[in-house]
């Protein structure tokens, strides 16, 4: 129980990271001789774990191919009121969040819904806390969508010799995520604030010109600039189309694009990475096709130019970037203005702001050389393989099919998906290792040995007692349990909440002489729902700042959500899973 309280303590009080809290704890069991070795790492080898694991990279598939996306901007479409673009929103989302980690897709789906709010003239902060609680929703309908549901899966395979398939959560989540979307629904237009993101507070000090080319035969072709989606970007707006010997400039949102049609924006360097993102257009700069790097190995690089550059003085033509440095200028930004004319003719200087497009390895390679005074790599400006989505679809799909029917298990499944994924290039084995978030499974597997050493030390029993001493109902037994799983998770991880509280569950089922499976679901559940706080679950934490939320905003609107979700959750489990059997 030290031990417990002292990693309670850690995760809530100090800044130390969770895993370092976790291995911290792991180590004292080990060595106090409360736990084996083998027992304190068994959790490593968890199927439940492992699963985890090889879904990250399945993710990784569909965000590296931009199918999130491709699938977003054929849902999302034109609604004319607040509420029926909350619907189209919730829909996709939660569906997505049921299949995939829904970390991923509030991450692909956040600068999707910022413009397409923008061009339908809605506030983004009307929409981006719906996203995030229809993502956690959505995860609670099926096995795999959080990891909290395979790591109870895990524990009961392992202890109990239960395994869940697929859908047999859903029967509980798909009335949560009804009684929580209707809520959001009918009342978040009217609980949620108007503000502006954290981005759009202050100005940009960096601005670019950019320049991409319609695609021949791209899905652009024929659309308007509002159809098409690049009226109202984020982080920069469309001032001329340049279409054969024409200038037009003040387009109308209602202009078709035409096959050739070379846009001109003017933003932000996250401009660039947002057209990277948009499925008909490439770089208008012939340059960037002579490249001799791959597609997925291009990103996106800030350089300032420093004053022991060779080409000072030069033109980018006569200073040979591209061949010099395997990087091509997109823009040039001086004094934090952007400089206008052709790029080839504008001469370098000192403090020059460079955006280009280069390799992954160009920043390591550049950051101590005294070409420049500083390197610095946009985040995610890789453009997406959209050829490919399809494909990826197609892998996920298998993956749910081969698991729903129970050909394959959900890990056999997972590993197969996986596979693929890395077999057609869908995502490379680097992009891979990288998306793997160990931490993450380190705390899982780290949590495992907490949730032994209470079972194997009776503090989970001691837990159980104390819980079940005036208590007679198991349905009151169920609430309890749900309840302080929903405290632990908004003040810990969700995952470290979930295992914590599995030994003690399994006490309170044996105390009442009742089946285990009601209070497993009910952690299930309520491990994933974190709605009150922005820190406990990390999708509400990501679309924060881009809300411009603040700490009353999730009060407001989590706390009727995470009440309504609970009673929906009790009042089901129990008809579905009985406390006679299972």
């Amino acid at each position: 129980m030290a031990v417990v309280l002292s990693v309670l303590t850690g995760l809530i009080l100090t800044r130390i990271a969770p895993d370092a809290i976790l291995m911290a704890a792991l180590t004292a069991l080990v060595i106090t001789g409360i736990l084996t070795p083998a027992e304190a790492l068994q959790g490593f080898a968890n199927p439940g774990v492992m699963t985890i694991a090889t879904l990250y990279v399945v993710a990784a598939g569909l965000k590296e191919t931009g199918a999130v996306q491709w699938i977003a901007h054929r849902l999302l479409g034109q609604p004319r009121s607040l509420q029926r673009a909350q619907l189209r929103l919730l829909i996709p989302a939660s569906v997505l969040s049921a299949f995939m980690n829904n970390t991923t897709v509030v991450a692909m789906f956040i600068p999707a819904v910022q413009e397409w709010a923008h061009r339908l003239r809605f506030p983004p902060s009307k929409l981006l806390l719906p996203l995030s609680y229809a993502a956690i929703l959505g995860g609670t309908c099926t096995l795999i969508g959080t990891s909290t549901n395979l790591v109870i899966n895990g524990l009961l395979q392992s202890q109990m010799g239960i395994s869940l398939g697929m859908f047999d959560i859903a029967w509980v989540g798909v009335p949560v995520l009804l009684a929580g979307g209707t809520f959001l629904l009918l009342f978040a237009n009217r609980l949620l604030p108007q503000r502006e993101s954290v981005i759009e507070q202050v100005e940009h000090a960096r601005e670019y010109s950019v320049e991409v080319v319609v695609e021949p035969n791209g899905p652009l072709i024929g659309k308007t600039i509002q159809e098409a989606g690049l009226r109202h970007m984020q982080h920069g707006y469309l001032a001329e189309i340049q279409r054969g010997e024409r200038l037009l400039t003040a387009v109308s949102p209602q202009t078709e694009l035409m096959a050739g049609d070379i846009l001109g924006f003017i933003g932000a360097p996250e401009c660039a990475r947002e057209l990277r993102g948009v499925h008909g257009v490439r770089p208008a700069n012939g340059d960037v096709r002579k490249l001799n790097i791959a597609h997925h190995r291009r990103c996106l690089v800030e350089a300032v130019i420093g004053p022991d550059f060779a080409g000072l003085g030069q033109t980018i033509r006569e200073s040979r970037f591209r061949t010099r440095f395997q990087a091509v200028i997109l823009s040039i930004s001086r004094e934090g203005r952007r400089l206008p004319g052709k790029l080839g003719d504008i001469q370098l200087r000192v403090g020059d702001t460079l955006l280009l497009e280069t390799d992954h390895d160009f920043v390591e390679q550049y950051r101590y050389r005294k070409d420049f005074l500083l390197v610095s790599a946009l985040n995610d400006s890789t453009p997406p393989n959209f050829k490919k989505a399809p494909l990826a679809l197609v892998i996920l799909a298998a993956m749910v099919g081969l698991s729903a029917f129970s050909i394959l298990s959900i890990l056999e499944a997972a590993f197969l998906a996986a596979g693929t994924m890395l077999a057609t290039r869908c995502i490379t084995v680097s992009k891979a290792r990288r998306y793997i978030d160990l931490q993450v499974l380190v705390v899982i597997a780290a949590s495992f040995a907490l949730g032994a050493a209470m079972t194997k030390s009776g503090a989970a029993q001691a837990i159980a007692e104390l819980m079940t001493s005036n208590v007679t109902s198991p349905w009151l037994a169920l609430a309890m349990v749900y309840f302080v799983t929903v405290l632990f998770t908004e003040l810990i991880t969700n995952n470290a909440a979930a295992v914590l509280m599995f030994p003690i569950a399994v006490e309170v089922a044996e105390q009442l002489n009742v089946n285990i499976m009601p209070f497993a679901i009910a952690i299930m559940i309520a491990a994933s729902a974190s709605f009150i706080t922005p820190l406990g679950y990390q999708t509400n934490l990501m679309v924060y700042g881009p809300g411009g939320y603040r700490m009353k905003d999730y009060v407001a609107n989590g706390l009727p959500v995470s009440l309504l979700v609970g009673g929906a959750a009790l009042c089901f489990i129990p008809t579905v899973w009985s406390f006679g059997g299972y």
